[in-house]
């Protein structure tokens, strides 16, 4: 039987969401189909008019229960970084998994992580490794990104690129205005194709 999988993403400017798309493409790409669900937006409107976000796509439905999740094999989440940690959207639906942790609902289910910061060094590996903590508690297996199907896009330093062993990435710079590269959303598809095939090989 071919796994289920779901992207789950906050993205308050858009750079992550085009992430998530690519993801999808590369499960789509595996063979796979895939469910896509945004984080909940906790800021008031007054807050964002003021930082001009454009407010979240109606296209994607909002993940309010973390239960929803449980009926899935595999996850990919997406991340905005906040200072090299969470974001407080993301902190927020996670604080909301009590029974998820306390029944073993995400048990053994699998995840990988594609993440957004808007400097270089911004904490993009930091951030993945915040997550290990959460993974951990509830019993998550962390799929990295790794170099074995993107080598060649990861190692080349001719441009500037997010992206690293822990997942796909980009720089969205300080006012937003970079968007995600051809190089990663390849990386980002390269992902979503790779993390397919290995839950479904053990999931299968």
């Amino acid at each position: 039987m071919a796994p289920k999988i779901a992207i789950v993403y906050y993205s308050m400017y858009g750079h992550i969401a085009k992430l998530a798309a690519a993801e999808k493409a590369g499960i789509e790409k595996a063979g796979g189909t895939v469910d896509l669900y945004q984080i909940p937006e906790t800021l008031p409107q007054e807050v964002l008019t003021k930082m001009h976000a454009p407010g979240q796509s109606t296209d994607v439905p909002l993940l309010e229960d973390p239960s929803v999740l449980e009926k899935y094999d595999g996850f990919l989440f997406g991340i905005p970084t906040r200072y090299g940690n969470f974001p407080a959207q993301w902190k927020t639906f996670l604080d909301k998994t009590g029974k998820q942790w306390a029944t073993g609902g995400y048990h053994a289910k699998m995840a990988g992580l594609f993440i957004s910061t808007g400097t270089l060094g911004g904490g993009q590996e930091s951030t993945a490794l915040a997550t290990m903590s959460t993974f951990a508690h509830l019993g998550i297996i962390f799929v990295p990104l790794g170099y074995a199907n993107t080598f060649g896009l990861m190692a080349d330093l001719t441009e500037v690129h997010g992206g690293s062993p822990w997942g796909a990435g980009t720089f969205s710079s300080g006012d937003g205005s970079r968007q995600p590269t051809t190089r990663e959303l390849d990386i980002a598809t390269a992902q979503g194709e790779n993390f397919y095939k290995t839950v479904a090989k053990y999931s299968g």
